[in-house]
């Protein structure tokens, strides 16, 4: 009878223990596989209890007598059995705090927007590109596509240029790769300029052959803005230097390559020199590599959006156009919407 009151107080000792150890025990509502495993746990404890008092009785009953010290074992066996309970309990608080889903968040988009590269995912590209009407691969075509984006594409169908470009469709950036000895110019310029200069922030690039013929025309309006006139015509495919390492032209995304090397595929001239007049233009590559503000084939301005190659692509290694080309929309769509965001 006594064993029997042992029991229930062991019993009552240890439920008070298990409450107090459960997280937010005030709480009216309690996990039920979390009473079972505290109730085996506690069922536990009291049989090894048990089993300790009937070997006691066994080998020593004097022991149960009242004034008796408890024998050293089997305080030991309720240490035990207690301390197994208190790691039961713990283990359901752990598993009950820890989150259903341990995928932790990438998202790396600035606060209330998507981040740059969802936005040049979605940008609204509008292209020209006469390559392929002297039977050349259109590698600005090539790059595009090798990137993943959509844009719209009208070859070298001038008509369908202006229609787009008169559409309303609020362009994130236009290019004009005219290669092919044919010409954008005049009233284009007029279409273009406002939409790179004003409130737009359209991104641009151009790749032009020709601009000793248009210098003094219509096309003034961006290149005085940006920052550079024409200098003179260059007369043979040279190697090309590049005078800004830095820029992202070269190094965003790619890097590591020049346009040093080269195989000729016109050989009428070799592009156009432009000069810097102010502005916060500057010449990234250029026909010597110690002028700086002069004999430019290839210019940024307007904070990055604009990009201007005065040589042809063809004249150069594929490999390593394809990575310009890529770094020229990258970094122009990146500025453009920096600008817009400001």
């Amino acid at each position: 009878m006594r064993n029997r009151k042992v029991f229930t107080a062991v019993f009552i000792l240890l439920i008070a223990a298990l409450a107090c150890s459960v997280p937010g025990a005030t709480q009216p509502v309690v996990d039920a596989t979390k009473i079972a495993l505290e109730i085996q746990a506690t069922q536990m404890s009291l049989q090894m209890t048990q089993a300790a008092f009937d070997d006691q009785q066994q080998s020593a009953p004097q022991a149960n007598e009242p004034g008796q010290q408890v024998d050293g074992t089997k305080i030991a066996l309720e240490v035990q059995s207690t301390q197994i309970s208190l790691q039961l309990t713990q283990s359901v608080e752990e598993s009950q705090t820890q989150p259903e889903n341990n995928v932790q968040p990438t998202d790396t988009a600035p606060a209330g927007g998507e981040d740059m590269p969802g936005r040049i995912q979605k940008a609204k590209i509008l292209v020209y590109e006469d390559a392929g009407g002297a039977n050349l691969r259109p590698w600005v075509q090539e790059t595009l596509d090798l990137m993943g984006l959509k844009y719209t594409y009208v070859g070298d169908r001038v008509g369908d240029f202006m229609s787009h470009l008169n559409s309303g469709t609020q362009w994130d950036l236009i290019v004009v790769a005219a290669e092919s000895r044919s010409s954008v110019q005049g009233e284009f310029w007029d279409i273009i300029t406002p939409k790179v200069t004003g409130s737009d922030k359209t991104a641009l690039v151009v790749e032009m052959w020709y601009l000793s013929k248009i210098a003094n025309g219509r096309i003034q309006g961006l290149t005085s803005k940006c920052g550079v006139k024409f200098q003179k015509i260059r007369t043979e495919v040279e190697s090309i230097y590049t005078l800004d390492s830095s820029s992202p032209i070269f190094t965003t995304p790619n890097s590591g390559f020049s346009l040093i090397n080269y195989s000729a595929q016109w050989f009428d001239k070799g592009g156009d020199y432009v000069r810097l007049t102010g502005g916060d233009a500057s010449l990234v590559a250029g026909g010597f590599p110690k002028e700086k503000s002069s004999y430019g084939l290839l210019t940024t301005c307007l904070d990055g959006r604009v990009v201007i190659q005065t040589f042809s692509s063809h004249d150069y290694r594929h490999e390593v156009m394809l990575q310009l080309w890529e770094n020229y929309i990258v970094n122009t769509l990146t500025s453009h919407f920096i600008a817009l965001d400001q």
